[in-house]
């Protein structure tokens, strides 16, 4: 395969992090996030797993789950035996990028500074997950977005509530948020209705945003070329 990024679904504007190490059920904190507004859900890649449920996004179409970090080939085949639905790799790591495309997954890959924006786009990242993005701020988004629009940007590390729309609005297009909404202790509790008030908090200031994901055609945003059956697999 070349190059050529795989194409993720529309990125909806918000990711959760989930970096709880367990999670007594994945599927009930998928939905609690789903009610509060987030659909897209990163599973850290050490959270045990007893068993691969397929779970149809937790019932929610449009909900994506996906495993990072992925640090090693081995991990990625792993992930995608479970089902998941993408991959998120900390850095620019070609063998990772090799194989999320040879197993035919979305791949979004880590970076910082302009030259590795610029590694992860010849790599043929489906998107790029922009860490620290407090310490370059929105305006950083809006360069880069200029430099490569058709490149989706994650906005990760140091992104609030408060700033959230800033990040969006320069040209990223999500958004990350981790323990601000998925708190480990309501994890642990298994407080959805907590997880859920949270992501209603986060998503609340976001109304332009949250509608145009759920709109055909969303602007800047790259479609889908294949439809995968879901499993959360932890």
């Amino acid at each position: 395969m070349s190059l050529s990024s795989i194409p993720l679904t529309r990125i909806a504007p918000v990711v959760a992090a989930v970096r709880a190490r367990e999670v007594a059920d994945p599927v009930a904190l998928c939905t609690a996030l789903a009610e509060g507004g987030i659909h897209w859900v990163e599973f850290n890649t050490a959270v045990p797993a007893p068993a691969a449920r397929p779970v149809g996004a937790a019932g929610r179409p449009g909900t994506r789950v996906g495993v990072g970090p992925i640090l090693t080939v081995n991990q990625a085949e792993s992930a995608a035996a479970r089902g998941a639905a993408f991959l998120v790799a900390p850095g620019c790591d070609p063998a990772i990028a090799r194989a999320a495309r040879r197993l035919g997954l979305p791949f979004v890959l880590g970076a910082l500074t302009a030259t590795d924006i610029a590694d992860a786009a010849h790599l043929g990242a489906s998107a790029v997950k922009v860490f620290p993005a407090g310490t370059v701020g929105p305006r950083y988004f809006q360069e880069m977005h200029d430099r490569y629009p058709h490149l989706p940007m994650i906005a990760a590390g140091g992104v609030g509530a408060d700033d959230a729309a800033d990040y969006l609005a320069a040209g990223a297009a999500a958004v990350c948020v981790g323990e601000d909404v998925v708190s480990p202790a309501a994890v642990a509790s298994g407080d959805w209705a907590e997880i859920t008030r949270r992501a209603r908090d986060f998503t609340a200031g976001l109304p332009e945003w949250c509608a145009a994901s759920r709109a055909p055609g969303r602007p800047g945003q790259l479609a889908s070329v294949t439809a995968r059956a879901m499993a959360v697999p932890w």
